[in-house]
C-alpha cells in the first residue's frame, strides 16, 4: 500500500514539473498553455488565410492587462512553434480562452518590437481572445462589399457633421492626406518616435459636442505600448504620435476611418461612423538603444 502511495506521489510530482501552471493544458507543440473558458456550438475553427473578429487582450502574468481590443484581421500562418496564430486556430467562434505564450516570441517575432520595459526577457505572457466571427477570404469580401454599399449614406452623413463642425470652430488648417486634423498645442525639441520606441501617452478622448468617452488623466494612469506595433493603438493616435516629440501636446480630430470605424467601440461606448477629438500627451520616448 505504501509503495502505491508513493507512486502516486511521484506521478503527480511529475506533472507539475512538466506543466508549471496547473490551470492550464499543455498544448500539442508543447510551447503553449490554454485554459478554455467558454465552447461555442459551431467547432470549424479558423485556418491561416481567413478573417476572424475577436476581442484580445493582453497581460502580464500576474493578469495586469496593458492592451484590450476587438480586431478584425486575416491570419497570417504560422511562423514558429508557440505564436499567437496558433493560438487563434485552437479557438472556434464563441469559444474564449487564457493562453500563456512567450513575449519574446509576439513582440521580437510577430510583432517585430521590443519588449515592454515592464515584461523581463525570456519571460511569458498571457494572451486572452474570445472569438466572434470565422470568415474566408472570399466570404469576408462580399460581406465588406455588401456592407459598404449599404452604410455609405452613413458615411456621407458623418463627411457632413466633421465639416460642419470644422466650419464652425473657425478652424483653419489643412488635414493631412489621412483626414486627420493635427493642432499643435505646444512646441517641444524633445525626443522624435520611431518604430519599436517604447512611449508613454496622456490622453482624452471626446465626441465633438465635447462630451468626454475615455480619459487616462481621470484615471491617472498614462498609456504606454510600443510604437509601430498593431493593435495598440487606433490609427489615427498613431499617426499623430508619429508627427509629435516628446514633451509636446497636441489636439487631434478624428474621422472614423481613422479611429473605430464603421463598428464603433468595442465597448459600445464610441457609434460606428463616428468622428472623435483626443487631447494628447507626448509624456516619454524610450529609443532602442535605452531599452538595451
Amino acid at each position: 500500500m505504501k509503495s502505491g502511495v508513493i507512486y502516486i506521489l511521484l506521478l503527480f510530482l511529475l506533472a507539475c514539473k512538466s506543466n508549471p501552471y496547473p490551470d492550464y493544458s499543455k498544448a500539442n507543440n508543447g510551447a503553449i498553455y490554454y485554459r478554455l473558458f467558454m465552447f461555442g456550438d459551431d467547432r470549424h475553427k479558423p485556418e491561416a488565410g481567413d478573417y476572424i473578429t475577436a476581442d484580445i487582450a493582453y497581460q502580464t502574468m500576474d493578469d495586469s492587462i496593458f492592451f484590450r481590443g476587438k480586431r478584425t484581421f486575416q491570419l497570417a500562418k504560422s511562423e514558429f512553434d508557440g505564436s499567437i496564430e496558433e493560438c487563434f486556430m485552437m479557438l472556434a467562434e464563441d469559444d474564449s480562452a487564457s493562453f500563456i505564450i512567450s513575449a519574446d516570441g509576439l513582440f521580437s517575432k510577430t510583432l517585430d518590437a521590443q519588449l515592454p520595459s515592464f515584461i523581463p526577457e525570456n519571460s511569458n505572457m498571457k494572451v486572452g481572445i474570445r472569438m466572434h466571427m470565422i470568415r474566408s477570404a472570399k466570404e469576408y469580401r462580399r460581406e465588406k462589399e455588401e456592407f459598404l454599399a449599404w452604410i455609405e449614406d452613413f458615411g456621407e452623413y458623418e463627411q457632413t457633421v466633421l465639416r460642419h463642425f470644422i466650419e464652425e470652430q473657425k478652424i483653419d488648417i489643412k488635414p493631412t492626406e489621412s483626414g486627420m486634423y493635427f493642432i499643435p498645442l505646444n512646441q517641444s525639441n524633445g525626443e522624435k518616435v520611431e518604430k519599436g520606441d517604447i512611449v508613454t501617452v496622456n490622453y482624452e478622448g471626446k465626441f465633438l459636442n465635447g462630451e468626454f468617452f475615455d480619459s487616462t488623466v481621470k484615471r491617472k494612469q498614462p498609456f504606454e505600448f510600443v510604437y509601430g506595433t498593431e493593435w495598440q493603438v487606433i490609427e489615427g493616435m498613431e499617426e499623430a504620435i508619429g508627427l509629435m516629440r516628446e514633451g509636446q501636446k497636441a489636439l487631434i480630430i478624428l474621422p472614423s476611418d481613422l479611429a473605430w470605424g464603421a463598428d464603433g467601440s468595442s465597448t459600445g461606448i464610441v457609434p460606428p461612423f463616428t468622428s472623435v477629438i483626443y487631447e494628447l500627451e507626448l509624456i516619454q520616448v524610450r529609443s532602442r538603444e535605452e531599452q538595451v
